[in-house]
């Protein structure tokens, strides 16, 4: 997953990553969120699902010690993080302000 994921965050303009886990409340609560996010920027951005049950080598690596945390990339650079559910228009801002 390692490699395919630097591909991922380097592929495309604008990654906005979401480590989850299935058991968590707060993260079954944010994935409608972020297909409504999907569908109102379109192409603009890519959401990408990391489990971190399943990636626990990648969530280490981000330093990733609750979920849903998010992380931001601009061409395969890290420029923004938040842990916990945010309100689509506040993902929304943080995708255009970057």
């Amino acid at each position: 997953m390692k490699s395919s994921f630097n591909n991922i965050i380097k592929s495309e303009p604008c990654v906005l990553v979401d480590f989850f886990a299935d058991w968590c409340g707060p993260c079954k609560t944010l994935s409608p969120i972020l297909k409504d996010v999907k569908k109102e920027l379109g192409d603009t951005v890519k959401i990408v699902k990391i489990n971190v049950d399943k990636n626990e080598l990648l969530a280490a690596k981000y330093q990733v010690r609750g979920v849903p945390t998010m992380l931001l990339f601009k061409n395969g650079n890290q420029v923004w993080r938040q842990s916990g559910v945010l309100q689509k228009n506040d993902i929304i801002a943080v995708i255009n302000s970057n």
